[in-house]
C-alpha cells in the first residue's frame, strides 16, 4: 500500500510522515530535499534553475515510486511526483519561470513515468493557510527558504486547494492551522482516527 503525504512548504509533512510511520510501523519516504544539489541555487535564482530543480526531483520519486512497486510493505511518502507536477511545476510555467520547450519536455517525461506506475492508495493533504506556513518555515530556519516570498506560497496554496478539489483517488484532507499534532497527542490522534476510518472504516 502507498500513502502520500501532500501539502505547501512548511505544513509540516516531515514530521507527519515520520509520526505515521513510528504509529502504524510504516515504511517512511522522504522527500530528497537535504541532498537536492540544485535547491540553494533556485532560490537564489529561479528562473535559471527551474527545469534543472524540477527535473532532479522527478527523477527522485519516479525512483521512489518504482521501490514502491516492488515492495509488499506499506509505505508513507512525504509529498509525491504528482504535486511536482500539477502545483510546482505548473507554478513556475505560469511564473514564466520554464519556457515552452522545457516544459514540453518536461511533462513527456512525467506522462511515459506514470504511465508505468500508479497513484498513492491514499492521499493525505495538510491544508495550512499562508500565515501559518510562513510561522513554520521561520521556525525551521533554513537559509534558503529564507528569500520565499508570501506571493509564492499563496500561489502555491491556490494550486493545492484546485488540484484536491479534482483529485479521482481517495484523499484525507487535515486542517493543519490549528493542530500542533508533534507536541499534542490528542491533535495526532485526531488524524490517525481519520485515517483509520479512510483505511480500515473503523469509525
Amino acid at each position: 500500500m502507498h500513502i502520500g503525504i501532500a501539502g505547501n512548504i512548511g505544513c509540516g509533512k516531515t514530521t507527519l510522515t515520520r509520526m505515521l510511520s513510528e504509529h502504524y510501523g510504516w515504511t517512511p519516504k522522504y522527500e530528497s530535499v537535504t541532498y537536492n544539489p540544485y535547491l540553494e541555487d533556485y532560490y537564489k535564482d529561479i528562473e535559471r534553475w527551474s527545469y534543472n530543480l524540477e527535473t532532479y526531483f522527478l527523477a527522485q520519486r519516479f525512483q521512489d515510486l518504482l521501490e514502491i512497486a516492488k515492495s509488499d510493505e506499506v509505505i508513507i511518502q512525504d509529498r509525491t511526483i504528482l504535486e511536482g507536477v500539477h502545483i510546482f511545476v505548473a507554478n513556475n510555467k505560469a511564473m514564466g519561470n520554464l519556457s515552452d520547450r522545457d516544459f514540453d519536455t518536461y511533462m513527456h517525461l512525467f506522462n511515459l513515468m506514470m504511465s508505468m506506475v500508479r497513484e498513492p492508495d491514499l492521499l493525505i493533504y495538510l491544508k495550512s493557510s499562508v500565515p501559518h506556513l510562513v510561522s513554520q518555515i521561520q521556525k525551521r530556519g533554513r537559509d534558503y527558504e529564507k528569500s520565499i516570498s508570501i506571493e509564492y506560497l499563496n500561489n502555491l496554496n491556490e494550486r493545492y486547494d484546485a488540484w484536491i478539489e479534482s483529485y479521482p483517488g481517495k484523499v484525507l484532507v487535515i486542517e493543519a492551522d490549528n493542530m500542533d499534532f508533534e507536541n499534542r497527542p490528542e491533535d495526532f490522534a485526531i488524524i490517525t482516527d481519520k485515517i483509520d476510518a479512510q483505511l480500515y472504516g473503523l469509525f
